[in-house]
C-alpha cells in the first residue's frame, strides 16, 4: 500500500490487489455493504494519517476508483474541489499503456466528467466507444425517442455474466442497488436501433435477469445509482 500526500486536502493511496486480499476486499465488495466498506475505508484512514489531521474532521469524503492493480482511494477533508483533485492527480502520462488509457476513459464516465474526446482511447472497442461517446448528443437531448427496460438481477454475478456477452449498438445503461438487489435500466435510442433488433437485444438480456415493473425514477429516488450510462462497459473492463 502506497500513500501520496496530493495537498494539504487530500490523500491519495494507492491500494494493491494484495492489500486487498489481505485484508478481506474484493473490488467487488465496493457495490456491496456500504457499513462493511466505510469501515474499511476508516481503517486505512487510521493508518496513513498518522498527524490526525483527517480523522478529527467530521467533513471527511472518500472516492473510490478500481484500476487493473487494486483501487486508488482519495481521502478528503475538503470535498469542494475533490473531483478536480482526482481529474487532475489521475491524468494519464504519455508513456502510460493501453490499459491506463482504458482505466483513465472509464474512470471519467465514473466520475461522470465534461471532458470530451473525439474518439476512444487504445485498447477501448469500436461498440465502447458507440455507446459512450457517439451516443452523448443523444443523452444530453430530453427529446430524444427511447424505449427503456429495466432488468431484476438475483445476484449481481448474473451483471457480469450479460456484460461480457452482451454489446447492443445505441444503447445507454445504468445500473441501480435497491433493497439489495441489482438493477439494470436499458435504454435504447430509436433512431439508432429498428424495433427488431431492440427486440432481439431485450431477448438475450432475459437469459440473466426478469423484466421488472418499477421504474428508473423509482430506482433514482429510493436506491442508488452506482453506475451511469455505461454501466455494461464499465462492468465488463473491471470484473473481466
Amino acid at each position: 500500500m502506497e500513500m501520496e500526500r496530493i495537498n494539504e486536502d487530500t490523500i491519495r493511496v494507492l491500494i494493491g490487489n494484495d492489500d486487498l486480499n489481505e485484508r478481506g476486499i474484493r473490488v467487488l465488495d465496493l457495490l456491496g455493504n456500504h457499513k462493511q466498506i466505510e469501515s474499511f475505508f476508516y481503517s486505512i484512514l487510521e493508518e496513513v494519517d498518522v498527524d490526525h489531521q483527517f480523522q478529527d474532521n467530521d467533513a471527511v469524503t472518500f472516492q473510490v476508483l478500481p484500476n487493473r492493480n487494486g483501487l486508488e482511494l482519495f481521502i478528503s477533508k475538503n470535498s469542494e474541489n475533490l473531483q478536480d483533485t482526482i481529474a487532475k492527480a489521475t491524468q494519464p502520462r504519455p508513456e502510460d499503456d493501453s490499459d491506463d488509457q482504458v482505466s483513465d476513459y472509464l474512470r471519467r464516465k465514473l466520475m461522470q466528467t465534461d471532458t470530451d474526446q473525439s474518439e476512444a482511447p487504445q485498447g477501448v472497442s469500436q461498440n465502447e466507444a458507440k455507446d459512450t461517446n457517439d451516443l452523448e448528443p443523444y443523452l444530453d437531448d430530453p427529446d430524444t425517442p427511447t424505449k427503456e427496460y429495466v432488468l431484476k438481477f438475483k445476484q449481481f454475478e448474473d451483471v457480469v455474466s450479460l456484460a461480457k456477452i452482451f454489446r447492443p449498438e445505441g444503447l445507454a445503461s445504468n445500473l441501480f442497488k435497491y433493497r439489495d438487489n441489482y438493477y439494470l435500466e436499458l435504454v435504447f435510442f430509436v433512431d439508432q436501433s429498428s424495433a427488431a433488433t431492440i427486440k432481439d437485444d431485450v431477448a438475450v438480456a432475459l437469459e440473466y435477469a426478469d423484466l421488472d415493473r418499477i421504474t428508473a425514477d423509482v430506482l433514482l429516488e429510493h436506491g442508488e445509482k452506482i453506475m451511469s450510462n455505461a454501466a455494461l462497459e464499465t462492468v465488463r473492463h473491471y470484473f473481466k
